[in-house]
């Protein structure tokens, strides 16, 4: 699967922008806001109907659309996937409210000319994204990492999506009336409904991304010994806040023997959903008295967390950065590779200045891993982060106030020069 044309109206600071892309590595070089992240901020939307940095769609508009009749941002997409071409139109449109001071923002997306809802467009198109924030992916808080399973499985899996948006809601009615409860207001027998509602799309939540993270681990371990020259070992595990088969929490603040791992998996892949959903409802009815007390729910997927083991010591506690920073950039790999088994094609991959912290040892490495990709397209604010081999292969370009052009060979030429010696 790779990008063959990308049009811009009004997205970010792109006030228009129409270009073609070859199916090879592109390098996106310019310095500090010019557009590069908001470049692949626009595929990365186009794909997954979602920013990556945005809290709301419509602070994606071009502010300069707002002295239009009807302000709007227009994205468009043509990408070839296993052999037939497919195009993708998302407009987001400003419109004035009754009184004519005020906007609701409509989206419309089309994919091949006929109108879908997100739910039905999500996992036409693949896409994984790696940027400068992706470290708190293993240093930040736990809904970060939750939410990277939940945007990777959404793609793959419609099931994955339903089951999500049905958990959330029960949960939000199941905490609402915890509140109640604790404030001596409602009935506890109607915790048993809502302790139903959560116990069957949970299931499939923890079963699911425990599936994903055990795919993710294994492949992932090859990208990240790659990466490090054969010095580190990278393992993943899922850690739900209730075990369902009532194995001993693992301790992750000390080093942490593999095999540890390996028996917790064991003990995992033999359990159906319905045992999953049985243990949850079981497991919620002996917290009920702490949970009205708290007036929230304790256990469930909202509550799990991924862990990320380097020769056995956990990176979210005790990693460096640039040991946190090569885990994130195998994770995204794995998701990658994870996206690719389980669709049979490559999804579009974005590196967003993905050379700025990694030594020249991870630089070459990664060089490497991607001379076989049908489609990258990275983002660098120098040309000296690559080497003139791999530059000579790739398809430069150079941004500079939102608009795209060929990089110029004698800005390019010097700067592998340099890095070559």
């Amino acid at each position: 699967m790779y990008l063959t044309y990308l049009s811009l109206t009004n997205f970010r600071n792109y006030a228009r922008l129409e270009l073609s892309l070859p199916r090879q590595v592109v390098i996106l070089q310019g310095g500090n806001a010019q557009g590069k992240s908001n470049f692949l901020e626009a595929i990365h939307y186009l794909v997954t109907t979602r920013s990556p940095h945005a809290s709301a769609d419509r602070q994606l508009i071009n502010w300069l659309a707002d002295e239009e009749v009807l302000p709007h941002a227009r994205l468009e997409g043509r990408v070839q996937r296993q052999g037939s071409p497919c195009q993708v139109t998302m407009t987001l449109m400003k419109e004035p409210m009754g009184n004519g001071q005020e906007f609701r923002l409509r989206r419309q997306i089309e994919l091949n000319g006929v109108q879908k809802r997100p739910t039905e467009f999500l996992g036409e198109l693949l896409v994984v994204l790696f940027g400068p924030r992706d470290i708190d992916l293993v240093d930040g808080p736990p809904e970060g990492r939750r939410r990277f399973l939940d945007i990777a499985l959404c793609q793959l899996d419609s099931q994955y999506c339903r089951s999500l948006r049905r958990y959330n809601a029960a949960l939000t009615q199941r905490n609402f009336l915890l509140r109640r409860l604790r404030r001596g207001r409602g009935s506890r027998g109607e915790l048993e409904v809502w302790d139903e509602q959560l116990a069957s799309p949970g299931a499939y939540l923890m079963a699911r991304r425990w599936q994903a993270v055990d795919a993710l681990d294994r492949l992932s371990q090859p990208f990240h010994r790659k990466l490090t020259g054969g010095q580190e070992r990278l393992r993943l595990s899922y850690a739900l806040s209730f075990d369902p088969t009532h194995a001993p929490p693992l301790n992750y603040q000390l080093p942490l023997a593999f095999d540890a791992l390996q028996n917790r998996r064991r003990a995992w892949s033999g359990l159906e959903r319905s045992a999953i959903a049985a243990a949850f409802r079981a497991r919620l009815t002996e917290l009920r008295e702490r949970e009205v007390e708290r007036g929230v729910t304790l256990i469930g997927p909202q509550r799990d967390d991924i862990h990320f083991l380097v020769n056995g010591v956990d990176m979210t506690i005790y990693g460096s950065r640039g040991q946190q920073r090569t885990v994130a950039l195998s994770l995204r790999l794995a998701e990658w590779a994870f996206m690719l088994e389980e669709r049979g094609e490559e999804p579009i991959l974005l590196l967003d200045d993905v050379m700025s912290e990694l030594d020249s040892m991870r630089r070459a490495a990664l060089m490497g891993l991607l001379d076989g990709t049908e489609q990258a397209i990275l983002t660098t604010s120098n040309w000296e982060d690559y080497q003139p081999h791999f530059l000579a292969r790739a398809c430069c370009l150079s941004v500079k106030a939102g608009q795209i052009s060929p990089a110029r060979p004698e800005a390019i030429q010097p700067a592998a020069q340099s890095a070559a010696k």
